[in-house]
């Protein structure tokens, strides 16, 4: 691709569609690049010179479809922004694979910095760093409240048993990877098994929550 359509992202099918399904939201030519820093879904910054909007898409080459799930995504992300959950608002969903290739979303871009290190927090200073780390707390806090029933979601995922499957899938996972002995470590597998509890009523939960990452 040229240096004006970055890999998986074409600028030019990508303005037909917006014009099309969104009329009048862009007002000039598209420019667009990659935002670095994600491990799995790639995800473009779009701008006409005026309004910023961000392309999410799963990576390029052969995806399991459970794990790049675009659709998923963006409903989630339709349910909470209403809510008092900060997430970028959603534009539009297209699942037609002849646009770029995959299914993708377009949402609002959204100015922050995703802040990866203590190197990066520090010219923030303590106060500002315990701020931060305060609020993404209550943020959390915050996203487990939502009902997921009031905000459509009723039906999203398989919240019974979730926390047996949990541990069912860590040990799988455990089993998959084992290098070296870990001293304990089936011990404290058994432990948790005859201790889990009962869970909880369902709630959103964020499969990475962590400081860059919202």
């Amino acid at each position: 691709m040229s240096p004006d359509h970055p890999p998986g992202l074409d600028l030019d099918r990508l303005r037909g569609l917006l014009d099309r399904e969104r009329p009048g939201l862009v007002a000039g030519p598209l420019s667009g690049r990659l935002i670095e820093g994600g491990r799995s879904n790639l995800t473009y910054a779009v701008s006409d010179g005026t309004g910023s909007w961000v392309v999410r898409r799963p990576p390029l080459g052969h995806v399991l479809a459970t794990a790049h799930d675009m659709k998923r995504e963006h409903r989630v992300i339709s349910a909470l922004h209403p809510t008092d959950v900060p997430v970028p608002r959603p534009v539009l969903l297209c699942e037609d694979e002849e646009v770029l290739g995959a299914p993708f979303y377009v949402m609002e871009f959204v100015e922050g910095t995703p802040y990866r290190t203590a190197e990066q927090l520090a010219p923030l200073g303590p106060e500002r760093t315990r701020a931060a780390v305060l609020n993404l707390v209550d943020t959390l806090v915050g996203l487990h409240a939502v009902d997921p029933a009031e905000v459509g979601l009723g039906d999203f995922g398989r919240p019974e048993g979730f926390l047996d499957r949990q541990l069912r899938r860590w040990a799988k996972q455990l089993d998959a990877s084992r290098n070296r002995d870990l001293a304990g470590i089936d011990e404290l597998h058994a432990t948790l098994g005859r201790e889990l509890p009962r869970s909880p009523s369902p709630t959103v939960v964020h499969g990475d929550y962590r400081l860059d990452n919202v």
